[in-house]
């Protein structure tokens, strides 16, 4: 009989796991063991759309958290780089196309594309997806807007927040007040027995016990993992990542504010991985995702010190390109251990997730990688699949954890298959990195991963190559092909298809093709109306206080900054091989600094 349920560990998972089982089983004891001195990871900052399902089911609106959070409105996913270095970018929106009744519309695109190959991969998004206008052009809006038939504000967008925050903003203003138990204490041991947890002993002495054990003590797993010994499958043959540099930038207030503060997630392939970069209003969010296996996290480091570097903005005002962040903030803000974590990521997931009487959410179930923002959507999926089966009554069947643990492994799968698609269609080969991702073998298990939820990337081939179009027209499967150069209808398709007739097919296609560009520019002029994701947040979600300009000086007084540049020497505090700097500010180094090897490159 399941009627008390103890959850072990706080952090962003703990408190949606008690806010969830609160709000659904108001009449179950629910009681969260949380330890005072065990760090969050701390860099779950981005969501997909589907949160907003889960928000809805406790009763939450978004400006109910946002200000607490320092949240912004996230729309996109920004790929940069991922199909050859300096290959652009491309964009993978939320929701769903926006077709005038017409599904083959999806497909009209890739006839363009094959009449016009200067047309940019980017171009999908924009021709498929109606809320592309809105960010391109940073714009935003919570109403129903005619002409944007495919943009749901209630479904299509997301957020950035500080996860840390968004937690304690659970505790205090939604668990603890509807009756969840807090315990602040570490846990010092576990017994367990035939049926699993049997107690848990607390630092001070408490002994407890309960129906139903939820782990979300992260990484280390510590009921799940390492009291129970569930075997943990690694998914390191096809996602390559393991580690994670941190760190959190300021905003440039005299650059425009709405060009900083965009309403998507950037994600952009570099030397060895990948770096993210993540717009809250204090502060932006910012890290590296690599191998350990190709580089060290020192060398880590200093690409991602130099990938900031290379960062730019176009001035609104001025017109001109500018950098987006000044070096000496780079290497402050860097080498501060506070401000700047190395993590290391346990990649893979436990065969199963619900065994005994203990349920694990979050890291402590397993995790994919950050790219895709995947984090917190296997936590709030995983607990409504938990509620699901807790609903049918107090007393739980081996058929209901069988089924749990079958569809959590199903969306596991699903997202390591998903993601390893950035990899395995990039045509990169700059490093030893890349041409390890992309030259390794997927097929295997592409193929046992052909029933998850996506139907599975070999489908989709599958239907290239027979029917000249994917599958599927829906999800990001199309967004991350077309942005990979990766189409379905292509000059030998075509030629083949149409017996090298191709004027003909051109003459049949350019009214659909033309279809295409119309509604794009009608899109781009209805969202021009709209206000600025910058303006809006400020107006109506922050009361008119601009946080990030706030943080900005704070910081910058703090740390004596004039100007943008800080008024120290860098020799007294830092002990580094050498300064990664933009070209036009090595001389100035060189003379200020003679001690530090200057190593020039073309970038």
């Amino acid at each position: 009989m399941i009627y008390d349920i103890k959850i072990v560990g706080g952090g962003s998972a703990g408190w949606m796991a008690a806010a969830t089982l609160k709000k659904l089983f108001p009449n179950r004891s629910i009681t969260i063991i949380e330890s005072p001195n065990v760090p969050t990871v701390g860099v779950g900052e981005s969501t997909i759309g589907q949160i907003n399902q889960w928000l809805n089911l406790l009763g939450i609106e978004d400006k109910d958290f946002m200000k607490a959070c320092d949240a912004t409105y996230k729309l996109s996913i920004r790929f940069d780089n991922f199909y050859k270095q300096n290959s652009g970018s491309f964009h993978y929106p939320f929701g769903e196309p926006d077709f005038n009744g017409n599904l083959n519309e999806g497909n009209d695109w890739y006839f363009k594309k094959f009449l016009n190959p200067e047309t940019p991969n980017y171009d999908y998004a924009d021709c498929m997806y109606s809320q592309m206008a809105l960010v391109n052009q940073y714009k935003i809006s919570d109403k129903k807007i005619e002409g944007l038939d495919g943009y749901d504000f209630k479904k299509n967008v997301a957020y950035h927040f500080d996860a840390t925050k968004f937690g304690i903003w659970l505790r205090d203003n939604y668990c603890v007040p509807k009756g969840v138990v807090h315990l602040k204490n570490d846990v010092e041991r576990v017994i367990t027995n035939e049926d699993g947890i049997e107690k848990v002993y607390l630092d001070d002495g408490t002994i407890l016990t309960a129906d139903l054990w939820v782990d979300c003590t992260g990484f280390q797993s510590m009921l799940l993992g390492k009291a129970l010994h569930e075997p943990f499958n690694d998914y390191s043959d096809i996602l390559p990542n393991n580690k994670a540099w941190a760190c959190k930038m300021t905003y440039r207030p005299s650059l425009a504010l709405k060009t900083q503060m965009v309403p998507y997630t950037q994600c952009e392939a570099i030397e060895n991985g990948w770096v993210w970069t993540i717009p809250l209003t204090s502060r932006i969010g910012t890290g590296y995702v690599y191998s350990d296996k190709h580089i060290t996290d020192e060398q880590a480091l200093n690409e991602f010190r130099a990938a900031l570097a290379r960062k730019t903005l176009v001035n609104l005002k001025t017109g001109k390109v500018e950098k987006a962040y000044h070096l000496s903030t780079i290497m402050d803000r860097t080498s501060n251990p506070e401000l700047c974590k190395n993590i290391t990521m346990r990649i893979g997931k436990h065969k199963r997730v619900w065994v005994k009487n203990v349920v694990a959410i979050g890291l402590s179930a397993g995790f994919i990688e950050p790219l895709e923002s995947n984090g917190l959507y296997t936590v709030h999926e995983f607990l409504v699949g938990l509620s699901r089966a807790l609903n049918r009554g107090m007393q739980i069947s081996q058929w209901d954890k069988d089924v749990f643990n079958a569809d959590c492994n199903q969306k596991f799968d699903t997202f390591a298959q998903f993601v390893s698609l950035h990899y395995a269609l990039s045509h990169r080969d700059d490093t030893k990195y890349w041409r390890d991702v992309t030259t390794r073998k997927y097929s295997k298990e592409v193929e046992e991963l052909k029933l998850s939820m996506i139907k599975g990337f070999s489908y989709a081939s599958a239907s290239k190559n027979i029917n000249y179009k994917f599958y599927d027209v829906f999800g990001g499967l199309p967004c991350v092909a077309t942005g990979m150069n990766y189409f379905p209808t292509d000059p030998i398709a075509i030629k083949h298809q149409t017996y090298n007739d191709v004027n003909d097919y051109k003459k049949d296609w350019e009214p659909y093709i033309k279809n295409l560009e119309v509604k794009r520019d009608k899109w781009n002029r209805i969202a021009s109306e709209c206000p600025d994701m910058y303006d809006y947040l400020i107006n109506e979600i922050y009361d008119g206080v601009n946080p990030m300009i706030e943080e900005e000086e704070k910081y910058h007084k703090e740390n004596n900054f004039v100007g943008g540049q800080r008024l120290v020497n860098w020799e007294d505090e830092l002990n580094l091989p050498n300064v990664i700097a933009p070209k036009g500010d090595i001389e100035e180094i060189k003379k200020k600094y003679p001690k530090f090897k200057i190593k020039e490159n073309d970038s």
